[in-house]
């Protein structure tokens, strides 16, 4: 059921932007837009963006791009949504910043939620312990490793556990502010942002970081002839077994050095592709779905549950949000 939008008397709510010295300018970029453009369409609660830091005055970013920004307050924020670094998780100062957030939850802050390695400074704050959260996939061994009391998903776009939201690297964070609108001010609402800034509405937080397969850099030769084999035969079954053959050495051995190089199990990768290259037709194509999918899972139903998995949703409706959105952009 579709939220109602609130009463146009109820009391404005401040979204804070927290960055940093280094800080990733999309980081901060895309979800500011996301909640000014719901300002701008909406009839609902009214939003006011302010961009703050420890200092106040001028920020440089890590794109050497500066932002005038305000002193943070000592005031609770209805929202406080803080930037990740451009390349490093250690280009700030760690205890200044995760004073600053402790404070804002002991004050009761709504919301509070982090974009990108963003979550290191959630983390260090204690905001996140025995929670669930993400970041960007090239950092959650990292964060992982420092922050064991964690429960860290590498895998999803953004995660929310009891106040605490954290999004996966830079466009996710448009993702986590449409969600957060969507909570606000209903689907219509959150649907509308998504149009105006030309975005897929919206992906679920449980969509996986297709970039953790792309950029699989693994560091033997061995390894990464056994990705590109699995690309290019993706129709077969890809057996552990046929893997390892490829590879030349024993199917434990294999499982063990791939889960090692790469992050993923064999299988796992192997889904992962298949949905990937699978989605593309679904998305691009009138091709029936029963015949892409005996093309890359044999059986419909196991492409299915396999795109819920990976995608959070079924085939079906990727197809159906994607003419959606086609049309919604042509009348626009």
């Amino acid at each position: 059921m579709q939220k109602n939008a609130a009463s146009k008397d109820e009391a404005t709510r401040d979204i804070a932007f927290l960055v940093f010295p280094g800080f990733q300018i999309l980081d901060l970029s895309g979800p500011l837009a996301a909640f000014d453009t719901a300002r701008r369409i909406s009839t609902g609660i009214p939003y006011r963006c302010h961009v703050v830091s420890l200092t106040g005055g001028g920020i440089v970013s890590s794109s050497g791009l500066e932002v005038v920004t305000r002193k943070i307050r000592s005031s609770a924020y209805d929202t406080l949504i803080v930037s990740g670094g451009g390349t490093s998780v250690d280009l700030h100062d760690l205890s200044a910043i995760s004073a600053h957030l402790g404070k804002a939850a002991a004050k009761n802050t709504r919301r509070i939620a982090s974009v990108c390695t963003g979550a290191f400074l959630l983390a260090a704050a204690g905001l996140l312990e025995g929670r669930r959260a993400t970041t960007h996939w090239k950092y959650a061994k990292q964060l992982q490793r420092q922050f064991p009391d964690i429960k860290v998903e590498p895998d999803r776009i953004f995660t929310k556990d009891r106040g605490i939201w954290t999004s996966a690297g830079v466009t996710a964070g448009i993702d986590l502010a449409l969600a957060m609108i969507d909570d606000d001010l209903g689907s219509a609402i959150s649907h509308g942002v998504a149009q105006m800034l030309v975005v897929y509405h919206r992906r679920p937080g449980g969509q996986s970081q297709f970039s953790a397969i792309a950029d699989m850099q693994p560091e033997s030769d061995r390894i990464r002839e056994v990705l590109t084999y699995m690309r290019e035969h993706l129709h077969e079954s890809l057996s552990t077994e046929q893997l390892a053959s490829v590879a030349c050495i024993s199917p434990r051995q294999f499982g063990r050095a791939f889960l090692a190089e790469t992050g993923e199990t064999p299988a796992k990768a192997v889904e992962r592709l298949r949905v990937e290259v699978a989605r593309q037709r679904v998305e691009r194509s009138a091709e029936p779905i029963e015949v892409i999918a005996h093309a890359f899972f044999k059986d419909p139903e196991r492409m299915r549950r396999a795109f819920i998995r990976v995608l959070g949703h079924p085939p079906q409706s990727i197809r159906r949000m994607t003419a959606h959105n086609a049309a919604s952009l042509s009348e626009s």
